[in-house]
């Protein structure tokens, strides 16, 4: 894949946000996004993302300084420790601790995790998988966490913009991407996705306005082509207070989600028990229709990852043409797809027996849909 342009502004302008305790300015992401879309930035010839390259000797380049991989990854381990056997694990993370190397391959290598993301890191070989349905040039991972998602999206696609509302989170993402071989192809923005769409919309809509697009190649590109949605579904306390009692789950048993707070590892158990169905309302930060009604205006391509016992009805209902975006523009609108018979595609996610979640496609990533893209 061809080295691209004005592509690592924004890891530095993150860095300067963790430091200064501020929040990304959005008008930094935009001319990025804009680049992309006129090609100023963009890929001249496209191919597969090349192998993530050796930590040996390796440096990543950050709004134009060079710096040594080794120095960042030290400079992280104050955020959080590096647990390295049972003993220095607190007990009510232990059971997560015994699945490390399922959440991190190369976990013994020194990724991180803070607790939210011991018990909400998409297992890799999960992460992989969707991130095979989500080949793309720009993908946008909303609630990054620590980075599961991300570093597979790296792997299959040509851009990955990772965004979080945490600082500590966002810089353990970027370590561990660092760690992966992947951290120059991922853009680290801390920001909070809700208001980062909306302003997002009102700009693109109001730049559409101003100079329409007419008809032509560049008509169907777009800044975003998916947006990865695993938000917070309330946390292990809240399934364990709701869904059951977290006293038939051993070690074995545990798998985990990612997202904040998601929290699935902590009781699933093995996809047969029955559990009250998950509703689309106990999603956070907003109701989770809304929240990807919101999405929805970006990009016809979205992809919802969801507790394993979530109303299908709910997830069927939430294809609604009126709220859908316009197949044939690469600015964000609120047009219908031209065929109302759209589908939804819902993927189990398995570890070995036990079911751990679904993962909801949408638009053209639907098998037969490709025309949506």
């Amino acid at each position: 894949m061809g080295k691209r342009k004005n592509y690592s502004g924004l890891s530095h302008f993150a860095k300067q946000a963790f430091s200064e305790g501020i929040s990304l300015c959005f008008s930094e992401l935009y001319r990025h996004l804009s680049a992309w879309t006129t090609g100023d930035g963009a890929d001249k010839n496209k191919k597969t993302p090349r192998e993530p390259k050796s930590l040996a000797n390796a440096s990543i380049g950050t709004g134009g300084a060079t710096l040594d991989v080794q120095k960042q990854l030290s400079d992280v381990f104050a955020l959080v420790p590096h647990y390295k056997s049972a003993s220095e694990v607190p007990t009510h993370l232990q059971k997560y601790f015994s699945q490390r190397h399922r959440y991190f391959s190369l976990y013994d290598q020194g990724c991180l995790l803070d607790e939210e993301g011991w018990y909400s890191v998409t297992p890799e070989r999960i992460a992989s998988q969707i991130a095979e349905r989500c080949r793309c040039d720009v993908i946008l991972d909303a609630f990054c966490g620590v980075g599961g998602n991300a570093i597979a999206f790296a792997k299959t696609c040509h851009r990955v913009i990772a965004m979080d509302n945490s600082p500590t989170r966002l810089a353990l993402a970027r370590h561990n991407a660092i760690i992966y071989g992947v951290a120059d192809r991922i853009e680290f923005v801390l920001a909070d996705y809700i208001a980062f769409a909306r302003s997002y919309l009102a700009r693109w809509e109001a730049t559409a306005a101003i100079r329409p697009i007419g008809p032509g190649a560049n008509a169907k590109r777009r800044p975003i082509d998916i947006v990865f949605l695993s938000p917070p579904w309330g946390g292990p306390e809240y399934i364990s207070r709701q869904l059951h009692d977290t006293s038939d789950i051993s070690d074995s048993d545990v798998g985990a989600v990612d997202g904040t707070s998601n929290g699935i590892g902590n009781g699933y158990g093995n996809g047969t028990e029955s559990h009250p169905e998950f509703s689309l309302a106990y999603i956070q930060p907003i109701h989770g229709a809304d929240l990807f009604q919101l999405t929805r205006r970006i990009t016809n391509n979205v992809v919802y990852f969801l507790p394993r016992n979530t109303n299908l009805e709910e997830i069927s209902a939430l294809i609604a043409p009126s709220m859908s975006t316009s197949s044939s523009s690469n600015m964000p609108v609120s047009a219908p797809v031209e065929d109302s018979a759209e589908m939804v595609e819902v993927e189990e996610e398995w570890m070995g027996s036990k079911l751990k979640a679904l993962t909801c496609y949408f638009g053209g990533l639907v098998a037969g849909q490709e025309r949506l893209f």
